[in-house]
């Protein structure tokens, strides 16, 4: 007899265990594929999402994950179908009655009765089956099967989401650091020319050695800067490599940039609708909680009675030729009278399983509701960021350009033109990591709302 009352509610935590393991720890790795090239490849981001998607480990996992559910599924279909087995024997026999006690101590006068029976020999060919007519514990199991088997497939199609986040934020974040190594380097570059006339105007007798010193100290803080720019930048890359499963090695150079748009679609209260209708994480702890439902009523329905049927039928004689068939056929019912109170702990473990599920899908949706919310708040400031970011360097630069042109005419000392660069090269960073974080927003709003992939080509205009 096939029972699965008692171990399919575990199954099912097994089940959300591995796809919570999954989401946590396995989506900053990934399969590689292909052959290293020398020569770097240009990556769009088109180009990377298609390339996580197709290798990012977490999505890998969670596809796996899906595939256990759907063996699950199956493992309790089985429950309700017969089992047919057949059989084929050839019996070469011989027997000793007193081996079977039959010892025959009074003979009978003028009648030989033999100890030995046999040899003798037949063939049995068979087919035989079982089956659980009417088990309603085992149809609630597997509609709970099934629920969890939805729950695993939504989950993956939310991994999906998942490795698009992942892959565009580190995207992003390359071309943040690239715009900030180009920023960095063009102060390099006045750092220079501005050592090079504190030194000269010193040599001329013009100037302070001081001011020299000054100049020069300036120049070696924005070198330095560049130098851990360089570094930040080749570590990224190196992660975007490991999201997207590029061979070990890969160099690659992002083939374009994602400009600053403001967002026009959607409004807030059509992306709250959306996200409730589209996250598939959503959907899926849904189904996570049907599932549970139907738990609860596998463990209660064992103490309903089980139909069962049990049938053979076969060919037995000294060979096939010479052969009859025989045949059986019961059919009984099966009822529990006394289990202890098996069946009641286990009610009570699915209904803390049922409670659980419910809590989590409760908290999933208050998650969502504040997601988009925080979202278009991010939205909304770094898109005045921006604006007031673009102001203020426009102004810094303009600060530096009379700087210079003061300390070129020897009215003041280098002290106002290094202040200046400090102020151009803080503006520069404002400004930078205003339009990353406008983009990074973007990206989470389609996380939020759900179907991410979609998502950004709508918010961010990514072909």
């Amino acid at each position: 007899m096939r029972r699965l009352g008692a171990i399919f509610p575990v199954a099912l935590g097994m089940l959300a265990s591995l796809a919570l393991l999954a989401q946590q720890s396995q989506f900053n790795g990934s399969v590689p594929q292909g052959t290293t090239t020398r020569e770097p490849i240009a990556l769009t981001l088109r180009d990377a999402l298609d390339r996580g998607l197709k290798t990012n480990l977490g999505l890998l996992v969670s596809d796996s994950v899906s595939e256990v559910a759907r063996g699950q599924r199956l493992q309790t279909l089985s429950a309700l179908l017969p089992d047919i087995n057949g059989h084929i024997s050839q019996t070469e026999e011989q027997s000793s009655l007193k081996t079977i006690g039959l010892n025959f101590k009074f003979p009978i006068p003028g009648f030989s009765i033999p100890t030995i029976i046999g040899p003798f020999h037949y063939t049995d060919v068979r087919a035989s089956a079982n089956w659980n007519v009417f088990d309603y514990s085992a149809i609630k199991n597997h509609r709970a099967a099934q629920e969890a088997e939805r729950a695993a497939r939504l989950s993956a199609q939310d991994a999906r989401d998942l490795v698009v986040q992942a892959v565009a934020a580190i995207y992003l974040q390359i071309i943040a650091d690239s715009s900030r190594i180009t920023a960095i380097r063009s102060q390099v570059e006045t750092a220079q020319v501005l050592y090079d006339r504190a030194k000269d105007q010193h040599d001329a007798g013009t100037s302070a050695a001081i001011d020299v010193l000054r100049s020069q100290v300036e120049l070696k803080q924005q070198q330095e800067r560049l130098i851990a720019q360089q570094n930040q930048f080749a570590k990224d890359k190196l992660v975007l490599g490991r999201l997207i499963g590029l061979p070990n090695g890969q160099d690659f150079n992002l083939a374009e940039d994602v400009p600053f748009s403001p967002l026009t679609s959607p409004t807030q209260d059509q992306a709250l609708k959306d996200a409730m209708d589209q996250r598939t994480d959503y959907q899926s702890y849904k189904a996570r909680v049907r599932a549970a439902e139907e738990t609860v009523n596998a463990a209660r329905a064992q103490r309903y009675p089980v139909g069962t049927i049990t049938a053979d039928y076969g060919d037995v004689g000294q060979s096939l030729a010479a052969s009859h068939g025989t045949f059986s056929f019961v059919a009984a019912a099966r009822f529990n009278i006394f289990d202890s109170g098996r069946i009641s702990s286990e009610v009570v473990q699915a209904k803390a399983e049922l409670k659980q599920r419910q809590d989590e899908l409760a908290d999933l949706g208050g998650q969502i509701d504040e997601q988009v919310r925080a979202a278009f708040l991010d939205i909304r400031t770094a898109a005045d960021q921006v604006e007031v970011s673009r102001s203020n360097l426009d102004l810094a630069n303009q600060t530096l350009t009379q700087a210079r042109d003061r300390f070129s005419a020897g009215v003041t000392d280098n002290i106002e033109v290094v202040q200046a660069q400090e102020s151009v090269a803080s503006a520069n960073d404002t400004l930078i990591a205003a339009l990353y974080s406008h983009n990074l927003a973007k990206v989470e709003l389609a996380r939020a709302i759900g179907g991410a992939d979609q998502g950004l080509q709508r918010l961010m205009e990514v072909k």
